[in-house]
């Protein structure tokens, strides 16, 4: 049995079961809809994916804050005291402070287990990106990875995670800043559909702006095929804001296409959620590096 436990945080954004059976701990998020405050667990049970799409749609707006130093002692105080190590792969510095503010919570709890290590790893990476790596660093301490080995290959392999989203919302881009207000308009108005990625630095960017379904699928499998690293081997993650037809055809496309081996299907939950809408659906694989970067 494994000496020490993978954590990440709910914007990993990968199903209940997965971390179930992965034995992967999750740390929830907190957002904010009208007067009331959330926590985002794995499983949603403080607001199905459906309902927080379906408010996200009328027009209900969200906001969203950092893991607080008591969310973590709830999560990683019970494995120190079972004698476990811990390593946490956390949602990009990028973009949040989520990274930092683990730091802070191991520094102090580690004066009280010195015997005890916690490494607190920047993902560089969002959603199912994040998702990816905690995955594939599961598989590998189930084959029986240890603790240094399995902390090494994460930042060793961090930027190879390839991560692609398309946009249906174009006003939260705008809201986000990540296009102009005329540019929101003038997309909604012909239909165009921004692809991002993520940088160097975990942040998102746009990188092409793409019309029509075909063109849309297209794409991803080109950059599958351009990019990735023996992606017909691998367990690719495609996510969606409540889109899941969307999803379900990029899966028939890419497994038609004989570029898969097989995919798990995911909601993105509300926390990448509030900065993106709904409509968006993503693929992540892993690759040489990410050349989308």
């Amino acid at each position: 049995m494994a000496d020490y436990v993978i954590v990440t945080d709910s914007t990993a954004d990968l199903p209940s079961e997965v971390y179930s059976r992965m034995g992967v701990e999750v740390v929830p998020m907190e957002f904010i809809m009208g007067d009331t405050v959330y926590q985002h667990y794995a499983d949603a049970r403080e607001m199905g994916f459906e309902e927080f799409y379906t408010r996200v749609k009328a027009g209900e707006k969200v906001s969203t804050t950092q893991i607080n130093y008591y969310t973590y002692e709830q999560v990683f105080l019970p494995i120190l005291e079972a004698g476990k190590d811990i390593i946490y792969i956390c949602f990009s510095s990028g973009l949040s402070g989520t990274y930092q503010g683990s730091r802070l919570a191991a520094e102090d709890l580690l004066e009280k287990f010195p015997e005890r290590k916690i490494s607190c790893i920047d993902s560089l990476c969002a959603s199912i990106g994040e998702g990816l790596l905690v995955y594939r660093a599961a598989l590998l301490q189930k084959s029986g990875m240890g603790f240094e080995e399995l902390e090494k290959w994460v930042y060793d392999n961090r930027l190879r995670s390839c991560h692609w989203f398309v946009v249906d919302d174009l006003e939260h881009l705008r809201q986000g800043g990540r296009i102009s207000a005329a540019q929101a308009i003038l997309g909604t108005a012909l239909n165009v559909k921004p692809m991002l990625s993520v940088d160097d630095d975990g942040q998102l960017v746009p990188v092409i702006k793409l019309r029509g379904t075909r063109k849309i699928m297209d794409t991803f499998c080109r950059k599958i095929e351009t990019d990735g690293d023996h992606v017909e081997e691998q367990t690719v993650i495609i996510g969606h804001a409540g889109a899941p037809v969307m999803a379900a055809q990029l899966e028939t496309v890419l497994k038609e296409r004989g570029l898969i081996k097989d995919a798990i299907i995911t909601d993105i939950g509300p926390i990448i959620g509030a900065h993106v809408g709904a409509g968006m659906f993503a693929l992540v694989f892993m690759g040489k590096r990410n050349l989308g970067r």
